[in-house]
């Protein structure tokens, strides 16, 4: 077994924020509660935090137009992003804990849709929800990534934008609903060549998420390699899965409800996490369906 240490990340909003009561509906999804029950938000956070997550992820992954409608991205979504970087600093505070807070950075035109990506709509889209995160965030996360050309766009603009030059950790979604030669982005790019331009742009991470665990593993035996050719030891692997059955290339992430598999029960779940750190994941967490009682037995097993 790898004998780095592994730093537990938090696991999904959505399905919490519902178990909770909070408002939950089509199309704004986990952005309602942003608007409407920060405070919920907020208790999601400590929740994660109570089960040993030391990175929480700011609720800001459906502050986009594909979510909360052009209008309202016009008029708030700086305000909601500013919302949501101090509602996840109020946690750590609370908790009187010291998580990180990462600042999520979605993919700016929804989910798994390598194919609905404008490049000359990147900055709009991204600059609102940069200048409403950057005082409260310790990082970027730009997470759910479905093709390559997205987060190099992004880190142009975190280079202008950011003052600080936080490190930028970039997370990819895998194709899982039909078997491939080899690990591909939802775009039908290569790991290989993935991996390879985000260290071009000298990230601080490199992490799969919002996929079957399934296909995480030969995906980070890939990234190892790269990182290991390149001589790129100081850049951390990482995974969080989501518990969805396969997504077809027609799915949209979080357009309905998705069943959530039995299979993947907490232990189950940290089977799969101990795969990943013998790939050499230091950064493990949980996306869509993962929650509490998943992220504190990665806790007590990696701690």
């Amino acid at each position: 077994m790898s004998n780095h240490t592994v730093s537990v990340l938090d696991g999904g909003m959505g399905r919490e924020l519902e178990k909770r009561g909070a408002p939950f509906r089509q199309p704004e999804w986990s952005a309602l509660a942003m608007i409407e029950a920060p405070d919920i938000v907020r208790d999601v956070h400590c929740a994660f935090i109570q089960s040993g997550s030391q990175v929480i992820t700011t609720n800001s992954y459906a502050l986009v137009p594909f979510h909360i409608g052009e209008e309202r991205f016009k008029r708030e979504a700086q305000l909601l992003a500013h919302r949501a970087g101090e509602v996840a600093r109020q946690a750590v505070a609370l908790e009187g804990n010291t998580a990180r807070v990462a600042g999520s950075l979605p993919p700016l035109f929804g989910s798994y849709r390598a194919d609905l990506y404008q490049a000359d709509r990147v900055a709009e889209i991204a600059t609102p929800l940069i200048e409403g995160l950057k005082d409260n965030v310790d990082f970027w996360l730009c997470e759910t990534q479905s093709l390559i050309a997205e987060p190099v766009a992004v880190k142009a603009l975190l280079d202008k934008l950011d003052s600080e030059h936080k490190p930028l950790w970039v997370s990819f979604t895998l194709e899982d609903s039909e078997p491939t030669d080899v690990p591909r982005l939802r775009s039908g790019e290569l790991v290989e060549d993935a991996i390879n331009a985000m260290l071009a742009l000298n990230v601080s991470a490199i992490l799969f998420n919002c996929c079957q665990p399934e296909v995480i593993q030969e995906a980070l035996t890939i990234a190892k390699r790269c990182l290991d050719t390149a001589g790129a030891q100081q850049v951390q692997l990482g995974a969080y899965a989501n518990a969805f059955p396969p997504q077809p290339k027609d799915a949209t992430a979080n357009d309905g409800l998705d069943e959530l598999r039995a299979d993947l029960t907490p232990p189950a779940y940290l089977l799969w996490a101990e795969k990943w750190q013998q790939q050499g994941a230091s950064l493990i967490g949980g996306c869509c369906g993962i929650g509490p009682e998943h992220i504190a037995a990665l806790h007590q097993h990696f701690a």
